[in-house]
């Protein structure tokens, strides 16, 4: 039997597709249980506890907001590392800091349990249509266990190297992801003030070096829709990846401009009022539309020019 806890925005999409495309029952679980009455799949079974799914399932799943929700989920009161049986497996998709990756796979090797960091990247829809990309972090023999498993969830799947890699190669991916959303922010701005068509000026970016995978999803279908749902990823979930990042440059003694910028952007988004909303109205604060200044009006023929100067 499988194990799921988490079934969040991207949590729930993927516990379906595992259900629907694994063969295996799949005993599930969230705090939220409205999440979890919504979980109606056949071949889901809601559990009452970490501990149930930990005591019924050999493999589990972990979709969780963060590091702290990780850290709890599987080291706190009636936690996976206590009840799990050796033999176990732990694959968590969650988006946690690297050194933490680390420190749980050496935790639940010592009682004999395997862990895998497997963090996901691309959007909601993509968790809907299992086309996900997944990172995945661990020994090489537990990620051949698990891999036909991802298959249900991803359509890329990577092996990125030994415990934390996943992790690691995740942060970076976010990095530079809001990197680009704060480009696209700063280039609608100017596109406003200059009168462009906002939506005829992605488009040609779109045909240019700047097309992006950001530019075609989180700037034509979020920032020109003025679209910036709750329930996607939002403006705090991306302070905390970035922020990931961030520590992983300290560790390495590199200072990121870049992703700094981006920290404070983001930042601002959140003291504005959309820390819930889905990530790219960090647009709104980068500047204020300003209304173009209309051109100066040609001297009518035959008009006598102004002298002085």
């Amino acid at each position: 039997m499988l194990g799921f806890i988490g079934l969040g925005v991207m949590g729930g999409p993927m516990c379906r597709n595992l259900a629907a495309k694994s063969g295996q029952e799949v005993r599930a679980y969230d705090t939220d249980l409205d999440a979890l009455s919504q979980m109606d799949e056949a071949g889901v079974t809601p559990a009452e506890s970490i501990r149930d799914v930990a005591e019924h399932a050999d493999i589990i799943f972990l979709s969780l907001p963060g590091g702290p929700q990780v850290n709890d989920v599987c080291m706190g009161s009636g936690s996976l590392l206590t009840h799990l049986k050796p033999g176990g497996l732990v694959v968590d998709f969650s988006t946690t800091p690297v050194n933490m990756a680390r420190d749980l796979s050496a935790r639940f090797l010592a009682r004999g349990i395997q862990f895998a960091d497997a963090p996901v990247a691309r959007t909601r829809e993509a968790a809907k249509d299992g086309t996900l990309s997944v990172m995945v972090g661990g020994p090489e023999h537990v990620f051949a266990r698990i891999k036909p498993l991802l298959e249900c969830v991803a359509s890329d799947i990577t092996y990125c190297g030994g415990p934390g890699a996943g992790q690691a190669m995740k942060i970076i991916n976010n990095m530079v992801l809001f990197q680009n959303v704060v480009a696209l922010a700063e280039a609608l701005a100017l596109i406003l003030h200059a009168g462009l068509d906002p939506q005829l000026a992605f488009n040609v970016l779109a045909k240019g070096s700047a097309d992006s995978f950001a530019l075609r999803n989180h700037g034509m279908k979020a920032m020109l829709k003025n679209a910036f749902p709750e329930k996607a990823y939002s403006s705090e979930y991306a302070l905390k990846d970035i922020r990931y990042a961030l520590r992983l440059s300290e560790e390495a003694g590199v200072f990121l401009n870049g992703a700094d910028n981006a920290k404070e952007t983001i930042k601002k988004a959140i003291r504005a009022g959309y820390g819930k909303a889905y990530f790219p109205v960090l647009a709104k604060v980068v500047a204020a539309p300003a209304t173009p200044k209309p051109a100066p009006a040609a001297p009518a023929k035959g008009a006598p020019k102004k002298k002085g100067g």
